[in-house]
């Protein structure tokens, strides 16, 4: 269910506010709206809630709306640890239009007739699922000697590209209208949904385009569970945390290690501590049940402390 914020006395976000740079530390589940940059969302949440540090955990081209986890304060020491999580997008394609940038922002290259129904998608969608390899766009924010290719793209130039090897865990399309189809996609990161729509469009002999796109999971996260900015402007200043996750969410996958409550301001100094982990590898690690961040578990049964809360050395 979508997280529901109490309302404020009708004041916006430029009344009320936290004093700037408060040491506020979780995440934000956000439902970033299409229209605004991944940046500029994060820009007014980090003014919405006063905060002294922000960061997100991967970008949404302004054309897309949907799910975009923010960090604060100390989570952002925590954010890579999703940058690797699995995607899920609803996509709107356009049949029988190219376009120079794969989506609606661009113009257009070609148009061809569509003949498209039920069978023939079933019949194409099939050949994506598993692992393909993709041309990463000339229009993406790869970078090629320092510059974001769609620099190199808007100059007039193309480079070439090695493809990427990206897993498509689910495609279906849900709904065919005329000539737009909505499609469902599960898919790793660095997945391109627009070159997937363009290559749906070649293999239904039509060509496509991207003119909607919605991130609806990331991970363990669902949009549904995400914020508006403006239901946070919305909302009463003291009552805006109110919606902020755990920093430990990031990191929910990992196995959880509890110290005995002496070790733990020593593993927040970086001290590698004696604490029985089951499996190897990268653990979550607590203390009277506190987060204090991620370790490496060492062969000899000790704990190194790789990411810690530094609010947790003082609690």
């Amino acid at each position: 269910m979508r997280s529901e914020l109490p309302p404020g006395s009708g004041t916006r976000a430029s009344t009320g506010r936290r004093r700037r740079g408060a040491p506020i530390d979780g995440v934000l589940l956000l439902d970033k709206p299409t229209g605004m940059t991944s940046n500029a969302a994060l820009q007014s949440a980090k003014r919405l809630f006063g905060a002294a540090k922000a960061g997100h955990t991967g970008t949404l081209d302004p054309l897309a709306s949907g799910l975009l986890p923010l960090c604060f304060g100390e989570a952002t020491k925590f954010s890579a640890y999703l940058l690797d999580a699995d995607k899920a997008y609803t996509a709107r394609l356009k049949l029988g239009v190219r376009t120079s940038t794969g989506d609606s922002e661009g113009h257009v290259l070609e148009t061809r007739p569509v003949a498209v129904d039920a069978a023939r998608l079933d019949a194409a969608l099939p050949a994506f699922r598993g692992k393909i390899d993709q041309v990463p766009p000339m229009h993406s924010a790869l970078k090629r000697e320092g510059r974001p290719l769609y620099e190199y793209a808007r100059a007039g130039v193309e480079l070439e590209r090695e493809p990427r090897r990206v897993t498509i865990h689910g495609l279906e399309w849900r709904d065919l209208a005329g000539d737009e189809v909505t499609v469902d996609v599960r898919c790793s990161k660095g997945t391109y949904v627009r070159v997937l729509g363009e290559e749906i469009g070649e293999a239904l002999g039509c060509g496509a385009h991207l003119v909607a796109l919605r991130r609806t999971g990331i991970g363990p996260f669902d949009v549904a569970c995400a914020v508006t900015l403006d239901a946070i402007a919305e909302a009463a200043p003291e009552n805006r945390q109110r919606v902020l996750r755990p920093i430990d969410c990031l990191v929910d996958r990992l196995e959880a290690v509890r110290l005995a409550p002496t070790l733990a301001e020593a593993f927040v100094r970086g001290q590698a501590v004696p604490a029985a982990a089951r499996s190897g590898g990268t653990v979550r690690v607590y203390a009277d049940g506190r987060f204090l961040g991620v370790a490496e578990a060492l062969p000899d049964g000790r704990l190194q402390p790789r990411r810690v809360v530094v609010a947790a050395a003082a609690a």
